[in-house]
């Protein structure tokens, strides 16, 4: 459907509003009174991006669409001078009881990441995106054009997300039924849903909108915005589950044995800013 972009962005950030407090329950983030404890995403990242970067120690990163903080302390736990961005207030909240749980240092920062430039002092070494951010966005070519002004000369910017084939699929049929949209036309699809993909708890804005974006969409604003594309790939483990017919696995979740190299589950890309 068609809606503006200030609409749906006040429709999604009721519902994020909501998410905070159980997300804040369901994550389980007793685990990080464990000082080498790190998220299982920024675990896993971290096997791809550190061959680019060798190290985060003392590196200044800008993590966009922070959400409660979970990785964004994971980043800070292995050396990052971290600065996290999201748009949701109660987010950050519950993102700076963490840090503080966890004893480490983040500047926290409230704002829309399509004006993150305007909304954060310096710039930074890597820009980081963790999984399940771009889909809530319409106009990739202002993302990028964000990201590309955060980063210094030389900087790398780090993004794994849902591939957009997985997003076409009927998550609750029986087969690998497509559904939903791949290619972007500039209308949205919404969504009426009181669950999270964490926990059971219930969200009392339930609506939301989402934007497809083609692997093509995402890697030619990257381009657009001068930035150079070092690395794309593409994985089989997803960190939530999608499909109540993906099995578990470490760090994830997996289509079934069968299924599992016909639909892609996630997108890496490494791009830099040309020295």
């Amino acid at each position: 459907m068609q809606i503006a972009w200030e609409d749906a962005r006040a429709i999604n950030l009721a519902n994020w509003q909501d998410r905070a407090a159980l997300h804040e329950e369901a994550y389980g983030l007793e685990a990080f009174d464990d000082p080498r404890h790190l998220s299982d995403v920024v675990t896993d990242d971290l096997t791809v991006l550190l061959p680019y970067v060798s190290t985060l120690d003392g590196k200044d990163l800008c993590h966009l669409q922070c959400h409660i903080g979970t990785d964004t302390v994971s980043l800070a736990r292995v050396g990052a001078r971290v600065t996290a961005v999201d748009f949701s207030d109660r987010a950050l909240e519950v993102a700076a009881r963490l840090a503080e749980r966890a004893g480490v240092d983040v500047t926290w920062v409230l704002g829309d990441v399509l004006e993150a430039r305007a909304h954060v002092s310096g710039d930074f070494d890597i820009v980081y995106t963790s999984v399940g951010t771009i889909g809530w966005l319409r106009d990739l070519d202002r993302w990028a054009m964000q990201i590309a002004a955060l980063l210094r000369p030389g900087g790398l910017f780090y993004i794994r997300d849902g591939h957009p084939m997985l997003y076409t699929i009927d998550e609750d049929a029986d087969d690998d039924l497509v559904r939903h949209r791949y290619f972007a036309d500039g209308t949205a699809q919404m969504w009426d849903d009181d669950s999270t993909y964490a926990g059971d708890g219930k969200v009392a804005h339930s609506r939301t909108y989402e934007w497809p974006h083609p692997l093509s969409e995402t890697i030619n604003a990257l381009i657009s915005a001068g930035l150079r594309i070092e690395k794309l790939d593409e994985g089989r483990v997803l960190p939530w589950r999608f499909s109540g017919r993906m099995v578990p696995v470490d760090h994830g979740w997996m289509w079934p044995e069968g299924v599992r190299d016909r639909i892609p589950a996630t997108f890496t890309i490494i791009a830099r800013k040309p020295a």
